[in-house]
């Protein structure tokens, strides 16, 4: 599309890139930190913050040494995550306060918002540092049997807690979350909850309710929370989110109706928005002031798509 602003890519959406191998049951039993030899890493949690060693004009990196992770004391969990290029990397929680021992300028305590929006570690690093702040967040909330409520322990290197007393293992969750461009022809629909910073519009999103396909959550959603009908739906691209332990799951939505009535309980306004006022929303020099999220949310990478054409006509459109 002419004007459109130039495009990052799914290579600016946070958390999404990898190069942890992750340690399964089937792999054998998991090593403990102690043993794992010199080149074993840990990824620090001091309650929402990770900790990173922070060279000055240096990427950042959040694989401690043990002796480094070793002054914030003792880690209330620990679990093995996998290996990075052959080095054992571990995770470990701490409480919140820990983060005053690892003063700058040789170590900063962010949370993953922030880590994601300064770029403060390599992008392939985010995604094993959302993988530690999910399963730790996971072990802290579960630390008794939803079955019988006795108390549960870590097995599998910390991919399941099982119950001694009644038997019954556990396992982290993920949250899917479909997140949707829904289009009608030239046009997009956006809304804004509560919550948002003043001005932002985004995609709408929602739960995956249990029983429900990804395709019947868009619609409903979009539903529940605009009154506007979806027909078609396509998946279009994916994200980690853990915020504690999500996965946003973009998807393209064609619109069956236009009149909007919005639910005051899920959003303060929805519109629908022109390819030029998108444009200008990403470029911030929309005449209202209006912005969407940044390049670091999948929202974004939507929007963008769809402006520059990634995303494809509407089916049956002559476009």
């Amino acid at each position: 599309m002419t004007g459109s602003p130039t495009t990052p890519g799914r290579d600016a959406l946070a958390y999404a890139a990898s190069r942890l191998v992750r340690h399964s049951a089937e792999f054998g039993p998991a090593p403990a930190l102690t043993d794992a030899g010199a080149d074993a890493r840990l990824v620090l949690m001091a309650g929402e913050t990770v900790i990173l060693r922070a060279a000055l004009a240096e990427t950042g990196t959040a694989l401690l040494t043990p002796d480094e992770a070793g002054r914030a004391g003792e880690r209330a969990v620990e679990i093995y995550l996998g290996r990075v290029e052959g080095r054992p990397v571990f995770a470990g929680a701490v409480p919140g306060e820990a983060a005053l021992l690892f003063p700058e300028p040789g170590h900063r305590a962010l949370d993953l918002r922030a880590l994601a929006t300064e770029g403060a570690v390599a992008r392939e690093e985010q995604g094993l540092i959302a993988t530690a702040k999910s399963v730790l967040a996971w072990h802290a909330r579960h630390r008794f049997c939803a079955n019988c409520g006795s108390p549960t322990s870590i097995a599998a290197g910390g991919f399941r807690r099982e119950c001694e007393a009644c038997g019954l293992h556990h396992f982290p969750r993920t949250d899917p979350v479909a997140i949707m461009l829904v289009r009608r022809g030239e046009t997009c629909l956006l809304g804004r909850g509560p919550h948002f910073k003043p001005g932002m519009y985004s995609c709408l999103a929602g739960f995956i309710e249990p029983g429900e396909t990804v395709e019947n959550a868009v619609r409903r959603e979009t539903r529940e929370e605009t009154g506007v009908a979806v027909g078609a739906v396509a998946y279009h691209a994916s994200q980690p989110w853990p915020f504690p332990a999500s996965l946003m799951i973009g998807c393209v939505a064609e619109a069956l109706s236009e009149a909007i009535r919005t639910d005051p309980d899920e959003l303060e306004d929805a519109r629908w928005f022109s390819r030029p006022d998108v444009a200008r929303m990403i470029q911030g020099n929309h005449p209202e002031g209006l912005t969407v999220p940044p390049a670091t949310a999948i929202a974004h990478l939507l929007l963008r798509d769809w402006l520059d054409g990634v995303i494809g006509p509407a089916p049956g459109s002559t476009a």
